[in-house]
């Protein structure tokens, strides 16, 4: 008969559940496991207090205690041992539920949950003070010996396996499988108070700093990422990591980069797609993993790699975001995070320059990242119908205390102005502060939501008051993208345009190469061609990060509707026109808010389905209403960028059904004001106060004729069109007609010459063997100079064309500003000297071997230039025209009429407009012979009757105020159409301001009068006739 097992009391069963989970013993034991350690001190410390050598809950802190300060061998280091403890005690509670006596059950429960929470609680005390126990698991020393070791807080590895990340291989040795125990981190970090757990957190949130240091967007930052949001999503956590002197760290040497280096939350902003600095590369790289040899890679390798960066990237973005909002939510630590965005944005001020400092400023990724992220915060806020744009206060970009924005370029307010109008403003405040109920106004504060705190030293009138979370985060948001998302964009179209021209570079040095090799040239080529890749790879960096997330866009366009239609809600809403006064809290508004909200048009205008879904309107509505307002926006340079944005948007052919074509054909202020608008920003533009204003203006240009040329075939905008050169025949009309005279007889005359110079270059380089004997520099410089006058060409040549077209189509049924006195001779001579150059003796030396690749188009050009004079002479009900014409000593001929008749009948222009063409040229031709005659009656004419500029005979004399000098009015009014100068003195002029002079009037009028009654004998006639210049048909080009 088998024996029955002796029945085991409670005090035993409770010693072998903590000998199993605490691996000691207290009697030697012959057991093999090496972890199991003999407590003989112990035991003999019991033994004489005359108690039983078995464990119990009385005994369990005192026998761990000695288990941890004990010497054993082959034991295992605290922190690993107490984990061990942990687990072990969650498995004895598993097995305890089998338990049939419920009162030892429950007795043995307890048991087992104090070993887990004194496990817990000797982790803490170990963590934060690892030299209490002699066996410390890993070594003393500062935190920077810490770091070149790569040794991380054992904590790290539980919670990356908590938050479900894969390998920690990243620390320096495999820690797979390594894994806390049910429920261990919910006790470590949530059951005890906040001054044991912080110096813990601090070292967790700089080791995860350090993991992620030179990370790029390809690394492993998953990782510590999720363990971040891990840790601020505990309230300790978050406490901890905004109390940390890294959070916005401090120094005498701190500039932007280094607090990208130092702080907690910087490296995290530094993973990026982007190329940084050489100093601060981080690995692995991007472009060349991604991009290198781009040109040979199939598109669907570049498309995966443009994906995968992109999924990439908005990982990181919504990881970086949750952080800033479980931060943000929480009144402790909304301050202070508010705190680091402002100085990451003042530390990074000069970001904003053309050329910026990598070792001073912050990485272009951390502040395209940084872009993303405001956005992301900002998305509340951003409802379709942006409900909540009355939060923000436009005081706060004087008043606030922490950007510094009242330094920045107003929109049209000098720095002085700003500065006075803000210390007007805070003595303002400050009176109306001292009448305000205060129980009200913390009544108001109190429900406001979304409120922040203000500065908590309320020293000044900064500080003094408080703004909404709605309105830091617009702002900051605005500065954000500024120096993040805009500035990468401007570099990206500087990169593309280095490109190109490293290209164009390349082409000519190859073309060299093949005329003479040389070494250096091939060494040239060589390294030109190692810096095109890397371009090319950067390019493509930017367009992955960048331009391919569509999202990211659109968010950016969300945010900058929301700023046009808030600063026009500062000058009183969408209406024209605009108030006589601009608004100080407009005016003083920093510029870049504008410049920026148009530059992402623009780039997102050539971003296919970029504006998909995006409303436009809005943005329609503050062009028009501000691109021809310098009392709003005073630079023009910021309204001409307007018209680039609209000139994104024109539909480019009549047969397309451009989803913005609505914007242009059926937008009521479009229809009202914008052919006006672009007429008078067209005259604006030829003075912008740059040194490089004469060449900007042709650019400029270019974009508006484009426009106008679109809207003159749209009939409402043609009707809006007559009826502005209607009403201001004499004001921005006739002005707008004058600078484009000038551009056209500029332009031409720029293009022809400099083919003259291609042509010259031409036939030296064909003579091969001339060639060959010139040193090799000449020949390098040359070939330089031919590819440059080739584009310059090109250029102008396309500007002539827009501007010569205007003239043709407008001329069509605008005639009368042509034909004003102060305008028809200016008129005439330009349409003299271009037919001068088409169909005169210069003609033959313009022939080129391929015309079409310098835009120049003579046939084309020529027919254009005919019906425009025809069209003038239509309109000439005053038979003012044939003798403007025919009074041009330049360039008039008349036997030119009857040679580009010739050449019109060759080309196939119309017989009727050939017919027309002929008999004006009769009339010129008449009408010379007549002021001859009429100059020999009138003989030897005094000076008191010559015009001073011109020294011809006056006909309406005025005398300019300041200089008191006599001249004819219509000269001096067509200086004026360029210069509101007097010429004498330089002394500020206008039409208006001058002076009829009767008296003198009354004596020339006498003068021409008695001189005409009198007779002229024919042979004095035919005398004069001879002056004529006349052409020899051998002159003329057949």
């Amino acid at each position: 008969m088998a024996t029955s097992k002796p029945q085991r009391s409670p005090a035993e069963i409770e010693d072998i559940i903590l000998r199993k989970i605490f691996y000691v013993t207290l009697t030697e034991s012959t057991d093999s496991d090496p972890r199991i350690v003999y407590l003989e001190m112990t035991a003999a410390e019991i033994l004489s207090e005359g108690k039983e050598l078995l464990l119990s809950r009385d005994l369990m802190e005192r026998v761990l205690i000695d288990r941890l300060s004990g010497d054993f061998s082959d034991a295992e280091p605290p922190f690993p041992y107490l984990i061990g403890c942990h687990r072990r005690a969650y498995d004895e509670s598993k097995k305890i539920q089998s338990m049939k006596d419920k009162n030892l059950r429950s007795e043995m429960e307890i048991v087992t949950k104090q070993a887990k929470k004194l496990a817990v609680s000797y982790c803490r005390i170990h963590l934060g003070n690892p030299d209490m126990f002699g066996n410390s698991d890993k070594p003393s020393g500062g935190l920077d010996n810490r770091l070149k070791k790569r040794n991380v807080s054992p904590v790290l590895p539980l919670i990356f396996a908590e938050v479900g990340s894969g390998s920690l291989d990243m620390f320096g040795a495999s820690s797979s499988g390594v894994q806390a125990p049910p429920g261990f981190l919910d006790e470590f970090f949530k059951d005890s108070d906040f001054d044991s757990l912080d110096s813990i957190l601090k070292e967790l949130y700089e080791d995860l700093r350090s993991t992620v240091i030179n990370v790029s967007v390809l690394g492993d930052f998953q990782p510590p990422l999720r363990a971040l949001k891990y840790l601020v999503s505990l309230p300790v956590g978050a406490k901890s990591l905004v109390s940390h002197e890294w959070w916005v760290p401090r120094g005498a040497y701190m500039n932007g980069r280094a607090m990208e280096l130092t702080s907690i939350l910087g490296p995290f902003f530094h993973i990026s797609a982007l190329p940084d600095n050489t100093l601060f590369k981080s690995q692995p790289d991007v472009g060349q993993q991604c991009f290198s040899e781009a040109s040979e890679r199939r598109p669907a390798d570049l498309l995966s790699s443009f994906s995968t960066i992109k999924n990439f990237m908005n990982i990181l973005y919504s990881g970086l975001h949750d952080v800033l909002m479980i931060l943000l939510k929480s009144t402790d630590t909304r301050e202070r995070v508010l705190q680091f965005l402002a100085e990451v944005i003042n530390a990074n001020a000069s970001r904003a320059h053309i050329q910026v400092d990598p070792v001073s400023c912050a990485s272009s990724g951390m502040f395209v990242n940084l872009s993303a992220v405001m956005l992301r915060l900002c998305e509340p806020f951003l409802d379709p119908h942006l409900t909540k744009r009355d939060k923000i206060d436009p005081k706060y970009a004087f008043c606030g205390h922490r950007l510094k924005l009242s330094d920045l370029t107003a929109l049209h307010a000098s720095s002085e102005e700003v500065t006075e109008w803000i210390g007007k403003d805070a003595m303002a405040n400050a009176n109306d502060a001292g009448r305000e109920n205060g129980n009200e106004s913390r009544l108001l504060q109190s429900k406001e939501a979304t409120s922040s705190s203000s500065n908590a030293s309320g020293q000044n009138a900064k500080s003094a008051t408080k703004y909404t979370f709605i309105c830091e985060c617009f702002f900051m948001t605005a500065r954000v993208l500024n120096l993040g998302l805009l500035k990468a964009l401007s570099d990206f179209k500087h990169l593309a345009q280095d490109i190109s021209r490293g290209e164009d570079n390349l082409a000519t040095l190859k073309a060299m190469r093949d005329q003479a090799p040389s070494p250096q040239l091939e060494l040239d080529i060589s390294r030109m061609e190692k810096e095109l890749e890397l371009s090319s790879q950067e390019k493509l960096c930017h367009e992955a990060q960048i331009l391919r997330d569509g999202d990211f866009i659109q968010r950016a366009l969300s945010f900058y509707r929301l700023m046009v239609v808030w600063l026009v809600g500062l000058v009183g809403g969408f209406k024209m026109p605009l108030p006589s006064t601009c608004p100080m809290e407009f005016s003083c508004m920093p510029e870049h808010f504008v410049e920026d909200a148009m530059e992402l048009l623009i780039f997102a205008s050539r971003i296919p389905k970029a504006l998909d879904g995006v409303p436009l309107d809005d943005f329609m509505n503050f062009i028009i209403m501000f691109m021809a307002s310098p009392e709003y926006v005073r630079n023009p340079y910021l309204r001409a960028k307007m018209v680039e944005v609209l000139n994104c948007w024109m539909p480019r052919s009549s047969s397309s059904s451009s989803a913005t074509s609505t914007l242009f054909e059926g937008h009521q202020l479009s229809l009202e004001y914008l052919v006006r608008n672009l007429l008078k920003l067209y005259v604006d533009i030829e003075f912008t106060g740059s040194h490089t204003q004469f060449y900007d203006k042709f650019n400029i240009r270019h974009n508006i004729a484009e426009l106008l040329e679109y809207l003159w075939q749209v009939p409402s905008h043609r009707n809006a069109w007559r009826r502005i050169a209607k009403d201001e025949e004499k004001g921005v009309y006739l002005n707008f007609l004058n600078f484009l005279v000038n551009d056209s007889i500029y332009l031409l005359d720029e293009s022809l010459n400099k083919i003259l110079e291609i042509k010259q270059i031409e036939a030296d380089m064909s003579n091969t063997a001339e060639w060959e004997q010139r040193p090799t520099q000449e020949r390098q410089e040359r070939t330089r100079l031919f590819h440059s006058q080739e584009n310059i060409v090109r250029i102008d040549m396309k500007l002539a064309n827009e501007d010569v077209t205007m003239l043709a189509f407008t001329s069509e049924e605008i005639t009368a500003p042509f034909l004003l006195p102060e305008m028809v001779e200016r008129v005439a001579n330009m349409l003299n000297y271009f037919l001068l150059q088409l169909v005169g003796p210069q003609r033959k030396s313009l022939s080129l071997k391929d015309p079409e690749k310098y835009e120049f188009r003579p046939k084309q050009l020529l027919k254009q230039i005919v019906r425009i004079y025809v069209n003038l002479a239509r309109g000439d009900t005053v038979n003012i025209f044939p003798g403007a014409i025919s009074s041009d000593g330049r360039s008039y001929n008349e036997q030119l009429f009857n040679a580009g008749a010739d050449v019109l009948r060759r080309i196939g222009e119309e017989g009727r407009i050939i017919q027309e063409f002929m008999e004006l040229g009769t009339k010129a031709k008449a009408a010379a012979s007549e002021a001859l005659d009429a100059e020999a009656a009138l003989g030897e004419i005094p000076d008191e009757f010559l015009d001073p500029i011109q020294y011809t005979l006056m006909r309406d004399p005025v005398i300019l105020p300041s200089s008191r000098i006599t001249v004819d009015r219509p000269i001096i009014q067509r200086h004026l159409l360029s210069d509101n100068h007097d010429p004498f003195n330089r002394a500020h002029l206008t039409s208006d301001m001058l002076i009829p002079d009767i008296e003198l009037k009354a004596k020339i009028d006498e003068f021409v009068k008695s001189h005409q009654s009198k007779k002229r004998t024919s042979g004095e006639d035919s005398s004069n006739k001879e002056r004529i210049q006349t052409t020899n048909s051998d002159m003329l080009i057949d």
